[in-house]
């Protein structure tokens, strides 16, 4: 493709102030164009992560194999990233310059740690769902609990049910207390500023980092020793409040910090408040961050052992009153049926743990699903709510603007007639212009001057709504 260019002449107010060169396609002897690759992967670049990772392979498995007196996977594995590293880079040089191989280095290294972290998450998840499956797999162990069941019965008595509903019913109470008391503080940690406020911020950032039996021994003290009540699912529930308030506080802080500035002085320029301003633009601006908050403190809270153990203890049975007696949950009951020799118990217990992983997601998806749409978006419910009240709203106006044109039902214009008689009136409407004013009579001139008066309707006694005009 050949391109020719001519000199831009100086700009009129006609002419463009910008002068495109003309495109002259190619001719017969004109060779081939040959376009850019935009792409970020090129097949050198996935020739040298191939041969580096085969030469690393190889060189490690001879160093372990014949040279080195090492047989541990972790030594192998520590070996094999360093090699693969070094060779990666050789191979890179070959055909970058500096910055590139670190640049490359740096990809690759960032790579491995996201993929060193997946794996360690799904070995954890794998590993309790494998040691598990005997006793996920069948059904009483989610509709029967342990009261009548002893180590030595088999798989197919007994369950985990005392545990699921203790645990929901105690992070159920947790977030009862939580989510209520960790916005408002947020909002007051943003909203009221001063030092009052810098003290509660750095308290809960303090508290961030309590250790959950501290926890646990704080409502202990408290609730159980101080006013005499008895061990409960209540008491675990506030063990695990003072455990998840912190952390739903400090998120929550964060997220409401992120809201522009410019959204909240616009809701003040509206005539809006303060307090609405933080109900109407603030939290729903901020909804998937403080759903996210919430999430964190859940998962914080539901996990936890010893303020359960120290405020709530060991049952057996099923105990849905979280007032009254011990209940159990699904971390306690991992921690107790693991520590059986026998191997039906520790089945049991990896099946707790797992139902446990698997209610922590089904919080999260829920949560995403509830707060997880972006600040303005509507649901699908939301959307038809609004459209039947548009509709409803246009309907009041139509028969409020055909109200205004026959006030007196009867289609003719509500006012006063002239004292004239009708015909009077008629031709002083015909001689006036539709929006002239009305006509105007002179005083005689006296010692105050010259005052014109309107002759037209006068207007309404004070106290009463004047008329809606024909024309409204």
């Amino acid at each position: 493709m050949t391109v020719t260019t001519h000199p831009a002449g100086p700009a009129t107010a006609d002419a463009p102030r910008t002068v495109r060169p003309e495109v002259v396609p190619d001719g017969p002897g004109a060779p081939a164009e040959q376009r850019r690759n935009t792409s970020t992967v090129h097949a050198r670049d996935v020739f040298a992560l191939v041969g580096a990772a085969a030469a690393a392979l190889g060189l490690t498995s001879l160093l372990f194999g014949r040279v080195l007196p090492f047989d541990g996977p972790l030594g192998f594995t520590v070996v094999l990233y360093l090699a693969f590293m070094a060779l990666y880079a050789v191979l890179v040089s070959l055909d970058e310059n500096g910055s590139a191989v670190r640049a490359r280095l740096a990809q690759a290294f960032v790579h491995g740690i996201a993929a060193l972290l997946l794996a360690a998450l799904l070995l954890v998840v794998g590993y309790a769902i494998v040691r598990g499956r005997e006793a996920l797999t069948h059904l009483n162990f989610f509709t029967e609990d342990m009261s009548g069941t002893g180590p030595l019965d088999p798989l197919t008595q007994g369950g985990a049910l005392h545990a699921i509903v203790g645990t929901l019913e105690q992070i159920g109470i947790a977030l009862a207390v939580t989510v209520p008391l960790g916005l408002a503080c947020a909002v007051f940690l943003n909203e009221v500023p001063g030092r009052y406020a810098r003290f509660v911020r750095t308290i809960v950032e303090a508290m961030t980092a309590l250790p959950s039996i501290v926890a646990g021994l704080f409502v202990y003290a408290t609730w159980i020793l101080l006013l005499g009540n008895d061990k409960s699912g209540l008491a675990a529930a506030l063990a695990l409040s003072v455990m998840m308030l912190p952390i739903v506080i400090r998120a929550s802080d964060v997220v409401i910090r992120l809201v522009p500035g410019s959204l909240k002085e616009a809701s003040y320029a509206l005539g809006a408040g303060q307090w609405r301003t933080v109900w109407t633009v603030v939290l729903p601006t901020a909804r998937s961050g403080l759903t996210t908050a919430v999430i964190l403190g859940t998962a914080r809270g539901i996990g936890e052992t010893s303020p359960v153990l120290l405020t709530s203890g060991i049952a057996a049975g099923l105990n849905v009153n979280p007032v009254e007696g011990p209940q159990m949950s699904l971390p306690l009951a991992t921690f107790s049926l693991v520590g059986y020799p026998d191997k039906t118990m520790i089945a049991r217990g990896f099946g707790c743990a797992a139902l446990l992983m698997a209610l922590v997601l089904l919080l999260f998806v829920l949560a995403r699903v509830i707060g997880g749409r972006a600040p303005g978006q509507l649901s699908r419910g939301q959307q038809h709510r609004r459209v039947l009240a548009s509709a409803r709203d246009a309907e009041r106006m139509a028969a409020r603007a055909e109200r205004g044109r026959e006030p007196d039902g009867t289609g003719e214009p509500d006012g006063p007639a002239d004292a004239d008689g009708p015909a009077d009136a008629a031709g002083t409407a015909s001689q006036a212009a539709p929006g002239d004013r009305p006509p105007m009579d002179r005083k005689p001139d006296g010692p105050t001057g010259s005052r014109a008066e309107p002759t037209g309707p006068l207007p309404p006694p004070k106290g009463r709504r004047p008329e809606p005009p024909p024309w409204a």
